[in-house]
Order: C-alpha cells, then structure tokens, then sequence
C-alpha cells in the first residue's frame, strides 16, 4: 500500500463476480440433469422458457430478454429451428425483422420440463428457505438496478 491510501484488491474467492458463478453453478447443478436428459443446454432453455411468456419474439428482444450475444443466439435459434422446436417468420410490419416462435414440439418439451424444473425450485426453496430466497431475487434486483443507475449517469467510471 502506498501511504495507506490505496485500497487492496479483495481476495479471489470473495470478489462478486466469483461468489455470483459459484452460486449460479449451484444453482445449475440442480437443473441441468433434466435439460440434459432432453439434449438442451441451459441457453436453449433459457429461449424456451423466454418465448414461452412471450411468443414472437424477435432476435434483439430475445437477445436481451435471455442475456446472450448475438451470435450465440444465432446458432441456438439453428439448432431449435432444425429440431422443430422454433419457428421463424418474417414480421409483418418490418420485412427486415424476423420473430420466433415456439413449435407445438416446442410448448410439449416446456410441458415436460417444467414441472422437474418446479421440483428444483421447492428444493431450493426448501433448501435455502422462501424468505431467504425473496430477499436474494430482491437484493439481486436492487444491484442490477443501482449499476444499471450508474452505467447511465457515468458517475462513477470502472
């Protein structure tokens, strides 16, 4: 430290980051058995899942919605698509847009999945506690909004 004034990076195992991964991959763990038994990934499910509450969907919403890169999207809307589980379609308001759509083979996977998917969640739920689990999606909410706040007023540079 420089006259004391410099601060120290914060340990490995406790940046937030790190501490966010080992939960997401716990969190995971419980999940994939079943998305694995129906040869999907957690993004698939993820634009399954996206398209389920809101059908007709086009890339850049859908990119958004479900926190993946274009590309990346690109390449699972293919492989949906071959597998008749997607469709797509050209928009009828802008011939440039094109909107996915989930498949009746598509909305019978979601069938079958979700309620292994409502199994996961009661066990964390019970697991880790329903109050607990509230006050992370609420803490979890607060700290996207409030880096969300500063990414927009650039008040405080990284």
């Amino acid at each position: 430290m420089k006259n004391g004034s410099e601060k120290a990076l914060r340990s490995f195992d406790r940046s937030l980051p790190m501490a966010l991964l080992r939960a997401r991959e716990a969190v995971m763990k419980k999940f994939l058995p079943s998305l694995r038994a129906n040869n999907l990934s957690s993004q698939q499910w993820r634009v399954i899942r996206a398209l389920r509450e809101k059908d007709g969907q086009d890339l850049s919403e859908l990119s958004a919605r479900c926190f993946l890169l274009m590309p990346s999207l690109s390449r699972i809307v293919q492989n949906l698509n071959k597998r008749g589980l997607i469709s797509r379609s050209q928009s009828m308001t802008d011939n440039r847009r094109s909107l996915i759509y989930l498949t009746d083979v598509g909305h019978d996977l979601f069938k079958a999945i979700a309620p292994k998917s409502i199994d996961r969640y009661d066990y964390i739920t019970d697991r880790f506690g329903y109050g607990k689990l509230e006050l992370l999606y609420e803490l979890l909410d607060d700290l996207v909004k409030k880096l969300d706040e500063g990414a927009e007023s650039n008040d405080r540079p990284i």
